[in-house]
C-alpha cells in the first residue's frame, strides 16, 4: 500500500513538473505601456484622418478664400525645422490653447451645419468628440509636468451664414486649417516624447 502511495505521489509530482513549462509559457509577456505622448500623437493622427476624410467627402471645387476666421492659430510661423528646438511646457500649453480654440470653432460650425442639414454633421460630431478627448488627455499631461494653462484667444466667428454655400466654404476653410494644425501637432508630440521621459 505504501509503495502504491509513493508511486502515485511521484507520478503526480512528475505530471506537475511536466506541466511547468506550459504554465510559464502561458504567463503573458509584459507589454510596453504606451505613455501619454504616444497616446497624444495617436489621437492627433486619428483626428487628422477624420479631417482628411471629411475634406474628401465634401470636396470643394473652387478656391476657398481664407478670411472668415481671424482667430485661428497662425500656422505659417510653425516650421518643421523648429520641431527639435521645442520646449516641453510652453509647447504643451500652446497646443492645449490652440485645441480649445478649434473646439469653439467646430462647435459653432456644427450648430450652423445642423440648421442647414449639412451632410457633414455626423462626422463633425465625431471630430468634436475626439477633439475633447485629446484636450482632456493633453491637460492631464500638462498637470503631470506642471505646464501652465493659457487662456485661449476669443474666437472670431462669422455672425451668420445665410446660405448652404457659405456653410460649405466655412467647413472647408476650417478643415484645411485644422489638417495643417494636426500634422504639425503630431510631429510636435513625437519630438517632445524624449523630453517628457527626461522630466518624469
Amino acid at each position: 500500500m505504501k509503495l502504491l502511495l509513493d508511486s502515485s505521489s511521484s507520478l503526480l509530482f512528475s505530471l506537475l513538473l511536466a506541466q511547468l513549462p506550459v504554465f510559464t509559457s502561458a504567463s503573458p509577456v509584459p507589454q510596453r505601456r504606451p505613455n501619454d505622448l504616444d497616446k497624444l500623437s495617436n489621437q492627433t493622427k486619428n483626428l487628422m484622418k477624420l479631417t482628411t476624410e471629411l475634406l474628401k467627402e465634401h470636396a470643394f471645387d473652387s478656391e476657398v478664400e481664407p478670411h472668415r476666421f481671424k482667430s485661428l492659430p497662425e500656422m505659417s510661423n510653425r516650421s518643421a525645422h523648429d520641431l527639435n528646438n521645442l520646449e516641453l511646457k510652453p509647447t504643451l500649453s500652446q497646443l492645449h490653447s490652440d485645441l480649445k480654440l478649434y473646439e469653439h470653432h467646430f462647435e459653432w460650425l456644427n450648430r450652423v451645419s445642423k440648421k442647414h442639414h449639412h451632410p457633414a454633421v455626423p462626422k463633425l460630431v465625431e471630430m468634436i468628440r475626439e477633439m475633447k478627448s485629446l484636450i482632456t488627455l493633453l491637460h492631464r499631461q500638462m498637470l503631470r509636468v506642471e505646464a501652465p494653462r493659457l487662456s485661449p484667444a476669443t474666437p472670431s466667428l462669422p455672425p451668420h451664414l445665410p446660405y448652404q454655400f457659405d456653410v460649405l466654404q466655412s467647413t472647408n476653410e476650417l478643415l484645411q486649417h485644422f489638417k495643417l494644425f494636426c500634422d504639425w501637432a503630431y510631429r510636435a508630440f513625437l519630438s517632445l516624447k524624449p523630453k517628457v521621459t527626461a522630466v518624469q
